[in-house]
Order: structure tokens, then C-alpha cells, then sequence
């Protein structure tokens, strides 16, 4: 199992590095567009100095692997040097053909395949970039910030170093690349069908389990409640609070079912980033 979960984690990586090395030469560095994090700073660097964007993107993604090595174990660090010095030997080495003189097609798809790169690199247990471990431990350290508004804040300096140091047009076509990339690494890495959970109060919980259970084939977990405070001011009678999972293509059906049972039922959805164990996938019977 542990080779088999090896060889899996390693093909990710490779297919990472590759898509994204294809993102960066057969797309943004032709049209001169950057990417966000270290990338992007590396893109500018090299602009400014004339040294070879292969050697600083390894170089400036360097102290972040020895940070990545401090804080998240040796594991993780040797894996985002392998994956970092792969990248960076790729950029080197390995010709890629420019593919398209369109800037706004440039932009939209290099940033896909860049996205792509990293999203498979961080399902393989590394990265591309120094940017997502910076993020990470500063998120840890303030506690109250978000690692997505981290990387955010840090591009938007990148963004704005871009367009002094390149050009306007070529930094808002790179802001363009970026979110194209997020969008890409968020698919990846959640995949297509998203999650919604559904927070259901109703005095006919118990109908209503069984029919996200049984007839649905949907887990639930059972809270017990009391509806609140009526118009006399003492609260009210007890309900059971019924919280479950579903995809947003199972959502209306879910909802139709509630209503039928209980036209009066309070529901409540909210997205779900993210899911571990428990029913996720509908039990067939």
C-alpha cells in the first residue's frame, strides 16, 4: 500500500510539474505575463537581472522549503524541493512550443495549466511554490487569517510590483492568469462536485431521517433542540435538528422531500469547502 500511495504521490508531482512548466513557457513567458507567489516574483527577477528563471525559482523557493522543513516535517520538505527542483530542471531542459500569440487566450490558459500543475503537485503531498507555506504558517501564527487571504494580500504586492516593473496591461493580464490558476487548483483539489450541508429544524425530524436515509441513501447527524422563544416569551416545544451532505444536484431533491413532510421546515444551507469520511457518496439498496 505504501508503494502503491509512493508511485501515485510521485505521477501527481510529475504530471504537475510538467503541466505547469507548459503553462510558463508554452504560455505567460512568450507574452511576458507572471504568475502569482514565488513564481511570479522569480518571472520578475529574472526580467530585472537577466538570470536564468530556472535557477530563481529553486533559489528564492528555498527559504520557504527550509521553513516547510521546520514546521510541517522532512516528508513534506523533501517532496516540495523534488517537486521545485523538478520544476525548475523542466524549465531548463524541456522545450515547450509557443502556442498562441492571443494575450487574453494566453492568460486564461496558462493560468490553467499552471493551476492544474500545482492543484496535482498538492494532491501528490507537495509544491510548486513557497508561497502556499509562507501562507500556511503565517495564517497559524495570526490565527484569525484565512491562508487564502495570506496568499492574496502577498500576490496583490506581486501584482502591483508587475505592472511598475512590465507593464499595466501585461500586470492585469496577469491578475487574469492568477485567478484562472485558483480556480483551476480549487477544481483539483475539491474536484467538480461540490457539497452543500443542510441544516434542517423541524417538529417531524424523525420523518424526515428517515427519509434522507432510507429513501435518499444520505447520512444525517441528529441534534437535539427546542424551537426558540415564541410570542409569550418561554421557549417552546423540543426539535430535532437534522444535519446532512449532499451534492448541489442532490440538493433540490433533499429539499422537496422536507417540504413534503413538513411544509413548515426551517432549512439552512451552507457551502462546504472540504469533506472527510462519513456518507459523502448515496448508499444504494
Amino acid at each position: 500500500m505504501n508503494i502503491r500511495t509512493f508511485l501515485i504521490d510521485s505521477l501527481l508531482i510529475l504530471l504537475g510539474i510538467l503541466s505547469a512548466a507548459f503553462g510558463l513557457k508554452g504560455f505567460l513567458l512568450p507574452s511576458h505575463f507572471i504568475d502569482g507567489g514565488i513564481t511570479g516574483v522569480s518571472i520578475l527577477v529574472a526580467d530585472l537581472t537577466g538570470l536564468p528563471l530556472s535557477v530563481l525559482i529553486f533559489i528564492i523557493n528555498l527559504p520557504f522549503l527550509i521553513l516547510g522543513y521546520r514546521k510541517l516535517g522532512v516528508a513534506f520538505a523533501l517532496k516540495g524541493a523534488a517537486a521545485i527542483a523538478g520544476l525548475s530542471i523542466c524549465l531548463a531542459f524541456v522545450q515547450f512550443p509557443d502556442v498562441t500569440p492571443d494575450k487574453l487566450l494566453t492568460a486564461v490558459f496558462g493560468g490553467v495549466f499552471i493551476g492544474a500543475g500545482i492543484g496535482m503537485a498538492i494532491r501528490g503531498g507537495a509544491v510548486l511554490d513557497g508561497t502556499e507555506i509562507a501562507a500556511l504558517l503565517v495564517s497559524k501564527k495570526a490565527q484569525i487569517v484565512r491562508v487564502s487571504d495570506v496568499i492574496l494580500i502577498l500576490n496583490v504586492f506581486i501584482f502591483i510590483a508587475a505592472i511598475f516593473i512590465i507593464s499595466v496591461e501585461s500586470g492585469l493580464y496577469s491578475i487574469l492568469t492568477y485567478l484562472s490558476a485558483s480556480k483551476m487548483i480549487d477544481l483539483i483539489l475539491n474536484g467538480l462536485e461540490q457539497y452543500t450541508g443542510m441544516t434542517v429544524i423541524s417538529a417531524k425530524g424523525e420523518d424526515i431521517r428517515l427519509a434522507i436515509t432510507q429513501k435518499l441513501g444520505r447520512g444525517v447527524t441528529v441534534y437535539q433542540g427546542k424551537s426558540g422563544y415564541g410570542k409569550d416569551g418561554h421557549i417552546n416545544s423540543p426539535r430535532e435538528i437534522i444535519f446532512t451532505v449532499a451534492t448541489r444536484l442532490e440538493v433540490p431533491l433533499i429539499k422537496k422531500e422536507i417540504l413534503k413532510i413538513d411544509p413548515s421546515a426551517f432549512i439552512v444551507q451552507t457551502s462546504v469547502d472540504d469533506t472527510t469520511g462519513g456518507l459523502l457518496k448515496r448508499k444504494s439498496h
